[in-house]
Parts: structure tokens; sequence; C-alpha cells
């Protein structure tokens, strides 16, 4: 029976039952997530999230030195490539760029405000994402905002959050940056959350790692003066780094309002 259907797909590629038969395995693949998001929005309903202060960082020491090591790599590589990035590619290409990534990712955001059984931001993020697909020509353009509807990120370390789990120890990621137990569990998880992963065909579904990975690329470089002052400005970067990132991740999450102005680093605190 194998063999037969390994030969039918070999001589009839473009067949309808063959488009349908790979129609029919990404939705048994994405079927399981549909139904762990129903069933973790009915435990969202009932969470109570845990509110986190002060600093807990007990593996400080391997902290700071994958902290040094990721400065080491962005002097090295990152900043250079992101200032190349920034003036050798024009500005209109950039945000078409950024508006076709941050379009593209939208379908996992939209996921996660349905785990948190936020359904008017599941609304707002469909509505939008249907807009900026349709008559913004695959999201490269952005006419959503222009009616009045702005993205509302979300991701699973924030999932997570509203479920009830505590924020965890302060850990530095490689490649990543600052970060918590809860964050770095919720980053793994979120890397296989997004629909479009599943749906599209290769080459297409490699669209969304690429494109994200320019949007870093420019956040660095538009941010540089921030991101420089703290890496590189700073008495002690690491601490600086800590201290900004629980801040604004624990203000983003609506726990606790920032003592200073929020910085813009805190766009990019996923990298260096």
């Amino acid at each position: 029976m194998i063999h037969y259907v390994i030969h039918y797909v070999w001589i009839n590629p473009d067949s309808v039952e063959i488009r349908r038969f790979v129609a029919m395995r990404y939705l048994l693949k994405f079927r399981a997530v549909a139904i762990m998001a129903a069933f973790c929005a009915a435990l969202a309903a009932c969470a109570r999230p845990q509110v986190a202060q002060g600093l807990n960082d007990p593996y400080e020491a391997r902290n700071r030195a994958i902290h040094e090591s990721s400065k080491r790599s962005d002097t090295r590589y990152l900043r250079p490539l992101s200032q190349a990035y920034g003036k050798g590619v024009p500005a209109p290409v950039r945000e078409g760029v950024n508006n076709f990534a941050g379009n593209i990712d939208l379908p996992r955001s939209i996921v996660n405000d349905i785990l948190q059984a936020n359904i008017d931001d599941a609304a707002h993020n469909l509505t939008r994402f249907l807009i900026n697909t349709t008559f913004g020509i695959g999201g490269i353009f952005d006419p959503a905002t222009s009616a009045g509807l702005d993205a509302r990120a979300s991701d699973f370390g924030e999932t997570l959050h509203v479920w009830g789990v505590t924020e965890g120890h302060y850990v530095e990621m490689p490649f990543f940056g600052p970060s918590t137990k809860r964050d770095a569990f919720g980053r793994i998880v979120d890397l296989f959350l997004n629909p479009v992963g599943y749906i599209l065909p290769a080459p297409q579904r490699y669209a969304a790692p690429v494109s994200g990975f320019a949007l870093k690329i420019d956040d660095r470089y538009r941010f540089t003066e921030t991101v420089d002052s703290i890496l590189y400005d700073s008495a002690d970067s690491y601490a600086q780094a800590r201290l900004l990132y629980l801040q604004n991740r624990r203000f983003q999450l609506g726990q606790e309002a920032p003592e200073e102005e929020v910085d813009p680093y805190a766009i990019d605190t996923e990298g260096f």
C-alpha cells in the first residue's frame, strides 16, 4: 500500500488527490495545536497571574559569561551587519520587509490570544492580518494601521504568565539575550506555534524566519545609539540589560510600572 502511494505521488505530482493529501497532512499536524488551544483557553479563564518582584538571578556567573560572549558577537558580527544593512538598503525596502515580517508572524500572536482566552485581541489581530495580507499585498504595506488596527503582539511567555506560571530565574540566552525561565521556554514554543509554518509549502514557509531575522537586524540599526550606550557605555552592561529587561517585561505584562521612561531598547530585548 505504501509503495502504491509513493508511486502514485511520483507520477502524479500535480493531481488534485495529491494536493488534498498534502493539505490533510498539514491539517492533522495543526489539529493537536488547536485541541491544546481549546483546552488551555479554559485554563486561562481560571488562572491568576503571578506578580514578580526584585531580582532572582542565582545563575549570575554563568549569565555574565554568556552576556560577554553576546557582546563579542555583537561587536564582531551583528553591529557591523546592521550598519551595512541599514546604510545599504533603502529605507522603503527595509520598511516593507519589516511590515512583511510583522504580518507573517501575526498568526502566532492570534494563537496566543486564543490560548489566553483574549478573544478581543484575537479578533483584532485576525482582522489586521486579513487586511494587510490582501490590501497590503502580503503584508508589504500596512493599511491596517492607517485604519486604526495596530498590532497587538503576544507570545507564549505571556500566555504562561496568564496561566499563572511564575517568572522563574533570570537567564541570559545565547543569541537571544535577556530572558527568564518562563520566557525562555515560551520562545522555544513560539518557534512552533505559528500555523503559517504548517500551511505553506517549502520554500515559502522559510519567509517568516528570514524576514524576522532581517527585522532584528534593522532594529539593531535603528536603535544603534541606545543599544551601544547599554552594551558599551554602561559601567556594568549586564546589570543594566538585566534591569531594563525585567522592568519592561513586567510592565508589558501589567505587573508594575517602570521607575523611569520605557527605553526603546525594550523593543529588541530578545537579542543583541
